[in-house]
């Protein structure tokens, strides 16, 4: 089964300072996505029928030409979201420059027990603080949850209530090595994304399709058998920071933006060969009907 392309998710910097225990990112390099490959990107990629581009990174504010980023995409006519991570006075100074140009806005953040387990220090309030001083089309806190306690999620339920933006969750994805790097078996990983889902569910309105998208996620993490996987659907393609294409964030196959555009056509029209991993399905959606994390790229920051 072939998916329309519609969207894109740029890296926009192979490399990130917040550095989460947990992070989903599919490259570590050094530098900046220069301008000219990123422009033929947005040539090749309008050319197939994508009609919006997420930029992620590593942060995507400390890119030097980062208003320039966006106001190519809108030459190109590509509507423009963001996913960042920023707190300092710098990053968010530099978002709120390109911030009416942009149709959505999403801040990381991680839960209590989510920093503990990655090491980071993206409070909720934090993403909060930085959402307030940001204004554009649509914002939105995107936590991710690790560990929740009911006094937690009434101060998320306050924070975002009080400071009028949306909230999106996504459960820490621990694959079997880093289980045991923690010490948990894989019976505790999946009794403590229940008690999260289920506090959840007591002070905001889960559909069921955030609720069917955490099944798939476990009958991904821990199939049966590897033939379990199913094949990529997402219409999210992705390029990296050195200017390659992949279907899946984490695939193998690429073409460079700089092929031939018939190759870079078929490349992207052709059915995709990738399988759903855990880490992909947490930055695109592995099924039609889990549309309920509509920021798929949220977990990239």
């Amino acid at each position: 089964m072939n998916t329309q392309v519609r969207t894109a998710l740029i890296s926009t910097a192979g490399h990130c300072k917040v550095a989460c225990g947990f992070c989903f990112r599919a490259d570590r390099a050094h530098g900046f996505l220069d301008t000219a490959t990123y422009a033929r990107a947005l040539s090749r990629l309008k050319e197939t029928g994508v009609e919006g581009v997420c930029l992620s990174g590593g942060e995507p504010t400390h890119h030097p030409r980062l208003r320039q980023l966006v106001r190519l995409a809108h030459q190109f006519g590509v509507s423009v979201s963001m996913v960042t991570s920023a707190r300092t006075a710098a990053e968010v100074t530099a978002l709120s420059e390109i911030a009416p140009l942009l149709a959505n806005l999403t801040v990381s953040a991680d839960s209590q027990g989510a920093m503990l387990l990655g090491r980071t220090t993206r409070t909720a309030a934090s993403g909060i603080h930085t959402l307030r001083a940001i204004r554009t089309g649509t914002r939105i806190l995107h936590v991710t949850c690790w560990g929740l306690s009911d006094g937690e999620c009434q101060e998320l339920a306050d924070l975002v209530s009080e400071a009028d933006v949306e909230i999106q969750f996504s459960p820490v994805v621990l694959d079997e090595r880093a289980l045991l790097r923690e010490g948990k078996s894989v019976q505790d990983y999946l009794v403590q994304q229940q008690l999260d889902a289920d506090r959840l569910g007591r002070h905001f309105n889960l559909s069921g399709r955030y609720r069917a998208y955490l099944k798939e996620l476990r009958d991904l993490q821990f199939p049966p058998a590897e033939g379990e996987r199913w094949s990529c659907r997402s219409a999210t393609v992705y390029v990296s920071a050195d200017g390659y294409i992949r279907r899946c964030p984490y695939g193998q196959a690429s073409v460079s933006v700089n092929a031939p555009r018939a190759a870079i056509r078929y490349f992207l029209t052709a059915p995709a060969q990738d399988r759903v991993t855990p880490d992909c399905a947490a930055i695109c959606r592995p099924s039609a009907e889990s549309d309920e994390r509509s920021a798929s790229c949220a977990a990239q920051a």
